[in-house]
């Protein structure tokens, strides 16, 4: 197997190379034997096809924090159990292990946990670095690990009720479209020729559901342009910040769902928010980090004017309470958490105030759209049917009084 290390000689100079060996160990033991100290050594990628993404989802990096913590807190040291958890970790997702692993070499080479961390960002967020750096200054990795895992597990559960909640409104709606182009291209111009053959006038449903079939048959691709057009516009026009913040305004002020996006951005706020203060980040050190994740740009713009504010040496509250995303009561919380210096303890009781409205609204929105979708579904089609068979009714009726 083929490593590429990275290392410094006796005068700190980085020497660069690669050894053909059959395990990581044998690099350190050779390195060791040149009198060089290990930075980096990382195994080549291209020889299973192409070198792994170092990325991973949320509630693996949970379960990997999850075991860290109650690995340092059973004893075992730091780079030991972070060496058996990569292992362990490329069984399931190669670029994960093989970046956790790198990251155990850096540390080995002498570079704090956080520092090391901050190379792999596609693998830790800038509030779990930040939290690791707060516990290594203050000496209790293992719980500001575990707080982490904590905070991970409630985000990925509110994010899986929202993509369940969205799932079944998708595929109804992909459903809709999917039938309804399949009956009008594919189905209504045969039966249109039909009634062609027969004569006559057609009914005024039939003949406006005919007339739909034969403009979608002539612009088919004119309706494939137009489509692939304003996919691609709206992609870039997301890459804009001016984009990003419209869609966020209009995600909180969009009917219905509008109350359900500021409910899942205030729990959000409220929990990063509380587990950065938690774990001993500065106050503005901690409104920045929220800022950055909340996820909505008007309300990270906020937080941002916030920061300001009590850089100024104004209280918390005292912005938040101009701000329409932020109710009333929430503004009253933080105000009493910052006087009574549990504030804290405020936001953890806010997160899970909007947590429990959150599933709440999930579950009523989730059986109210159910019904909703299928009596749209069944209206579509059934019209679609329905002028269909009109012709043959009347077709029928004539018959039968001649």
């Amino acid at each position: 197997m083929k490593f590429a290390y990275t290392a410094r000689d006796a005068t700190g100079k980085e020497v660069k190379g690669t050894f053909e060996v059959d395990s990581r160990d044998e690099v350190l033991k050779r390195l060791r034997d040149q009198n060089l100290t290990p930075v980096t050594v990382s195994q080549d990628k291209k020889r299973e096809g192409g070198a792994y993404a170092r990325r991973c989802s949320t509630a693996e990096l949970a379960m990997f924090t999850r075991q860290l913590a109650t690995m340092i807190g059973a004893g075992i040291p730091l780079l030991e159990s972070y060496e058996i958890l990569a292992e362990q970790s490329k069984m399931t997702n190669k670029g994960f292990g093989y970046g956790l692993q790198d990251c155990a070499d850096l540390v080995r080479g002498g570079t704090e946990l956080s520092e090391a961390m901050h190379q792999f960002p596609r693998m830790f967020p800038d509030i779990y670095i930040n939290m690791v750096k707060a516990g290594e200054s203050s000496g209790q990795l293992d719980v500001i690990l575990n707080r982490l895992a904590d905070f991970l597990e409630a985000n990925e559960t509110l994010k899986s009720e929202i993509k369940s909640a969205m799932t079944y409104p998708v595929i109804s709606l992909i459903l809709i479209f999917s039938i309804t182009g399949y009956l009008l291209v594919g189905v209504v111009p045969k039966f249109e020729s039909m009634f062609k053959k027969l004569g006559g006038k057609l009914p005024a449903l039939t003949q406006f559901v005919v007339d739909i079939s034969r403009w979608l048959q002539g612009n088919i691709i004119t309706c494939i342009v137009i489509i692939v057009v304003v996919v691609v516009g709206y992609i870039l026009l997301m890459r804009t910040y001016i984009g990003q913040r419209y869609r966020d305004l209009f995600m909180l002020k969009a009917p219905v769902f509008g109350s359900l996006s500021q409910k899942v951005a205030l729990s959000r706020f409220a929990r990063t928010f509380g587990t950065l203060l938690a774990s001993g980040v500065p106050l503005l050190g901690a409104l920045e980090i929220v800022a950055s994740t909340a996820g909505n740009k008007i309300i990270e713009e906020v937080l941002l004017e916030t920061r300001e504010s009590v850089r100024r040496g104004e209280p918390l509250s005292n912005h938040l309470a101009t701000s329409w995303v932020f109710p009333p009561m929430v503004v009253k919380m933080i105000s009493i958490g910052e006087k009574s210096g549990a504030l804290e303890q405020l936001l953890s009781k806010i997160s899970d105030f909007y947590d429990q409205q959150v599933h709440a609204m999930v579950k009523s929105l989730t059986s109210l759209i159910e019904p909703i979708m299928l009596m749209v579904m069944g209206a579509v089609v059934g019209t679609i049917v329905a002028a269909i068979f009109l012709p043959i009714l009347e077709i029928q009726k004539s018959l039968q009084k001649n």
